[in-house]
């Protein structure tokens, strides 16, 4: 499997190199690549398996697959593997065979890596077109941003990463939500940066205010981080940042922008709102099972750890 033919970034041979150099066992089959992980709280060894696998975005589940994928599992000593489904969109009638399909082998539902809906903007319409498709609010905050001066642009260097990382961790005091760490940070840009992977920067004043990662994969465009000061937030640089974003991918002669989750009445979705995109429903997250006992141990174990750390978020600032 490689590039050319995944559906997903997280499916390229790149992010599997990623993957485990950060250090995750990696297992490459036909259907595509399973990251591997150890869980914290089980004894590691070949009698009691200790490890979950994740199948992120992978293509959409037939038996065959399902079989040779619970095949894969025993043989790697893992408890079950997230998730087992379609990364794609289907429609409603071949959405319910497929979550058939996925009871009949021994799957069920299991709790979310992404969220189960996203948003698509199509970039096969004409500039124009898109412009006039947007809220009037977003076209002002763009007209604003660009009378301003702010200046979006490709910038790959070493200069604008280390720009970008400040700024994630300026976001991530700001915001107190939990991020991906410094080093994985460092370790994803290293092997996808190459390929895959762009850095647009949004400078003001000669200084780098917003700094976005896209990656590129087939016909589509997707925006997985994002970081901005909160020094000049009154020039509306995001606005100008997604509209170039956007630009970006047409010149490119990609056809979707996905825009990476979306979660109702979050602050960010009611930002991508605003550039008039489609909603896409996913069939969600499906887990696999394939030691049941463990399975259902390790569930119950999740349930009460969640609380627990959401609590801990309250009181201890996450850090990057």
């Amino acid at each position: 499997m490689n590039s050319k033919t995944s559906l997903h970034p997280l499916q390229t041979s790149q992010w599997a190199e990623f993957r485990e150099v950060w250090g995750n066992e990696v297992v490459k089959t036909k259907y595509g690549y399973i990251t591997v992980h150890k869980i914290p709280f089980l004894p590691a060894g070949r009698l009691l398996p200790s490890k979950i696998g994740i199948f992120e975005k992978g293509p959409a589940p037939t038996a065959k697959m399902l079989k040779e994928l619970k095949d894969m599992g025993i043989e790697n000593n893992l408890i079950f593997i997230k998730p087992a489904c379609r990364q794609g969109r289907a429609t409603e009638g071949q959405a319910q065979q497929i979550i058939q399909l996925l009871k009949n082998n021994g799957c069920v539902p299991g709790k979310t890596l992404f969220t189960p809906t996203t948003f698509w903007i199509d970039l096969t319409k004409p500039e124009e077109e898109l412009l006039k498709s947007f809220s009037s609010k977003t076209r002002y905050n763009i007209r604003l941003a660009q009378r301003a001066g702010v200046e979006v642009k490709e910038d790959n260097s070493d200069k604008a990463f280390e720009k970008y990382l400040q700024l994630t961790r300026e976001t991530v005091s700001r915001q107190g939500f939990y991020a991906h760490s410094e080093r994985y940070h460092r370790l994803m840009w290293k092997h996808l940066r190459p390929s895959i992977a762009h850095l647009l920067t949004a400078t003001y004043k000669n200084e780098i205010i917003t700094a976005w990662i896209l990656l590129v994969s087939k016909d589509f465009l997707y925006y997985p981080y994002g970081a901005s000061s909160d020094k000049y937030k009154n020039v509306m640089a995001n606005n100008l940042m997604m509209w170039e974003a956007i630009k970006f991918g047409k010149k490119l002669s990609l056809k979707t922008f996905d825009l990476w989750g979306r979660e109702p009445g979050k602050g960010f979705t009611r930002f991508k709102e605003g550039y008039n995109p489609k909603v896409v429903e996913f069939l969600g997250t499906w887990d696999l099972v394939i030691n049941k006992p463990l399975y259902w141990l390790y569930r119950l174990v999740e349930k009460i750890r969640w609380p627990i750390l959401r609590l801990k978020s309250r009181i201890i600032k996450p850090r990057f």
